[in-house]
């Protein structure tokens, strides 16, 4: 519809407190022990399961209320960068810093979920948020957001065709998820036998993090200084680590003046970024040249052909890595020393090529998926408000 003929005769303008209803979630007492899974225990969902996946779920005895299933539509109340988000229900018992959003029969919750997703929508919930240290998302301002309302087939049509995009997202994730348990597979035939402590084959040894590459720990630039956030220098935080072997988008970026008041903390692409701090374990690889927050080490291979191997390497030191983190204190923390002087099996140079021409081209494709990905995350977003009006 251009602008003048819109809305189109056949669409109702309204607001969303008329056409759906809100239910608040459920509240657990913050020394409640959460028990094992077992019969008769749900699913006790909250944000962290939303934005943290790999977060162990945890589960509760007879709610009274607030049971969600997968398709329903669910909104994040709080939080600096989860205010305002919607998101698909996870089936269980939603939190109370959740609440979950049911519209009226004459409303396609798909297409619901679309038009919640639009970051008009996004910047309207939030605009009076800017002052507060922590974020909350009311019944009041959800309920007062306007919204034009097609008829139901073309509710149906829009957002069928904006969930293709995710379909196909979906299915390159999986694509990927296959690709990595590929090379897990050739990893661990080829070295899943050996530990540091075992009689190593002729020619491996068993050496140090820092001795295979170099570690840079990150900063972040003052935050004081605005001028020095939003250009074209990625800036990794743990949360853009979740679930991908490559990091190809990131929350925040560094302008050219914020990168260079710290020089020294560049990595190039693919160095291989380790989160340590608080969130410890997740392992990812940058696809440009970057800079990282302090939560997170990083090494550069010395050799560019030990890469894969590195990553492999650290993938399956998790466990270890939340030990050595431990130490003793409430938040986990392997400093940069720890870090360099972690001790590895370092194969011989004539196994790491072999291994290298082995997995190259399962990295090669997973990063492929992921730019196929972003495109097509970036298009389905600047369609999605053009579909709405």
């Amino acid at each position: 519809a251009n602008s003048s003929s819109f809305p189109p005769s056949d669409w109702v303008e309204t607001t969303l407190g008329e056409v759906a209803t809100f239910s608040q979630g459920f509240q657990v007492s913050t020394d409640y022990q959460y028990p094992e899974q077992k019969e008769g225990f749900v699913r006790f969902v909250r944000i962290v399961d939303y934005t943290n996946e790999g977060e162990k779920p945890r589960y509760i005895e007879n709610p009274e209320r607030c049971f969600v299933n997968e398709d329903d539509l669910v909104m994040i109340r709080y939080g600096s960068q989860t205010a305002g988000k919607i998101v698909r229900g996870i089936a269980g018992v939603i939190a109370n810093n959740t609440f979950q959003i049911k519209p009226t029969e004459n409303i396609d919750k798909n297409w619901l979920y679309w038009f919640l997703r639009q970051d008009s929508i996004y910047q309207f919930l939030n605009k009076d948020q800017s002052s507060s240290t922590m974020p909350a998302i009311t019944f009041t301002q959800v309920g007062k957001l306007k919204l034009s309302l097609p008829p139901l087939p073309e509710q149906q049509a829009i957002a069928s065709v904006l969930s293709a995009f995710d379909d196909k997202i979906e299915l390159l994730r999986e694509e990927n998820k296959t690709l990595e348990e590929l090379g897990q597979v050739i990893f661990g035939e080829w070295f899943g036998k050996y530990g540091v402590d075992d009689e190593l084959p002729e020619g491996w040894r068993v050496g140090k993090l820092g001795e295979v590459g170099q570690i840079v720990c990150g900063k972040t630039p003052s935050k004081g200084n605005p001028e020095y956030f939003g250009g074209e220098i990625p800036f990794i935080k743990i949360p853009d680590m979740h679930s991908e072997v490559f990091i190809v988008n990131t929350e925040d970026s560094l302008t050219e003046l914020g990168a260079s008041t710290q020089k020294n903390k560049f990595i190039p692409k693919k160095s291989i970024c380790v989160s340590c701090i608080a969130t410890v374990g997740l392992v990812s690889i940058t696809s440009k040249d970057s800079q990282t927050n302090q939560q997170i080490n990083s090494i550069i291979p010395n050799d560019k052909k030990h890469l894969e191997y590195l990553y492999f390497v650290l993938v399956n030191m998790k466990s270890d890595l939340l030990a050595i983190g431990s130490g003793g204190s409430a938040t986990l923390n392997i400093n940069t020393s720890t870090f360099s002087n972690i001790e590895i099996i370092v194969p011989n140079e004539e196994t790491l090529n072999n291994f290298h021409n082995a997995t190259t081209p399962i990295f090669i494709k997973i990063l492929d998926n992921l730019h196929q990905i972003q495109s097509l995350a970036r298009s389905r977003d600047e369609l999605l408000p053009r579909l709405m009006s």
